[in-house]
């Protein structure tokens, strides 16, 4: 789950399983990975950070980007990991120094490495995150497939986060270069199809180049479904459109993003609200999204 999720949803009485992606190649996170193996920890920074109940004066310490562009969470992070052997030890100690309560989890979606990889629709095959999420391909290819390279099977403690739970919710986040990773992994699939919690998929407020160039909430949510192998309880969408200068202004500081994502199906499954903040760049609002994600829980 993304920063706007968990901002919004840890200010309820609610217990969060956090399963994150850690095939990022790109960056920070992708580079250290680099260096040492194992796992990439920027999702699991960023969930840690968005739930921490610590001083901001240490929040902001580990969030930190050092002379060479790395962030120190993940140095710290990764270090750790190598001096023990455990990414998991890693990720608790984070915790721990970060003050993030014990009633949520954090967790990786594997600790195996690999790498995830897309077939293009010509049939060249682009490997790693760093090189699908800023394409040095014909950006305008549509991609046909994805999988991941070697296989890579599910952390036991995601797939028990799943079987517990009574709401699951994927996304919002890039579709091939974030969410693939997560539900390509062995095991997480068929635990979601296994799993009786409603699935909740949160759709993007914008298409992204190279990745959902033209797609409509239709678009994503298929694909999401393609990844699980079957329907979808829920898709929330935003369906508030801001106005022209916040677009421009959105993608001058992101020229990766080209256009808000419409609603072009009539499926009851559908829900649209108004879920972007009201000023700023074009993001989610964690509050909106929050209670129009905790309003399913009723029904």
């Amino acid at each position: 789950m993304p920063k706007a999720v968990l901002a919004g949803l840890k200010k309820y009485p609610v217990d969060l399983a956090v399963i994150s992606a850690t095939l990022d190649t790109g960056g920070s996170t992708g580079a250290l990975r680099k260096i040492n193996g194992g796992i990439a920890f920027g999702d699991i920074r960023r969930a840690v950070l968005a739930l921490s109940r610590a001083d901001e004066e240490v929040k902001n310490y580990f969030a930190h980007r050092d002379w060479d562009g790395h962030v120190v969470a993940n140095i710290y992070c990764a270090a750790t990991a190598a001096a023990t052997g455990s990414p998991e030890i890693a990720i608790e100690r984070f915790r721990k120094a970060l003050r993030v309560p014990q009633k949520y989890q954090i967790l990786p979606v594997t600790i195996d490495d690999a790498d995830i990889c897309a077939v293009l629709e010509n049939g060249q095959t682009v490997q790693g995150e760093t090189n699908i999420d800023v394409p040095k391909h014909n950006a305008k290819l549509k991609i046909k497939e994805a999988f991941l390279k070697p296989e890579a099977k599910a952390y036991p403690g995601a797939i028990e986060a799943i079987k517990k739970a009574d709401l699951i919710v994927i996304g919002p986040g890039d579709l091939y270069s974030s969410l693939a990773q997560v539900l390509l992994v062995k095991g997480i699939a068929q635990a979601l199809r296994n799993s009786k919690a409603k699935k909740v998929y949160v759709c993007n407020l914008m298409q992204k180049n190279g990745e959902t160039n033209d797609f409509t909430v239709a678009d994503f949510a298929a694909a999401i479904e393609k990844f699980i192998g079957e329907n979808l309880d829920y898709v929330i969408y935003n369906n508030s459109r801001p106005n022209s200068q916040r677009l421009i202004s959105c993608r001058k500081e992101h020229p990766e993003l080209l256009d808000i994502v419409e609603n072009r199906k009539t499926d009851s499954r559908f829900l649209g609200a108004d879920l972007i903040t009201d000023s700023g760049l074009v993001a989610h609002d964690a509050n909106k999204l929050a209670k129009t994600i905790l309003s399913l829980c009723k029904q």
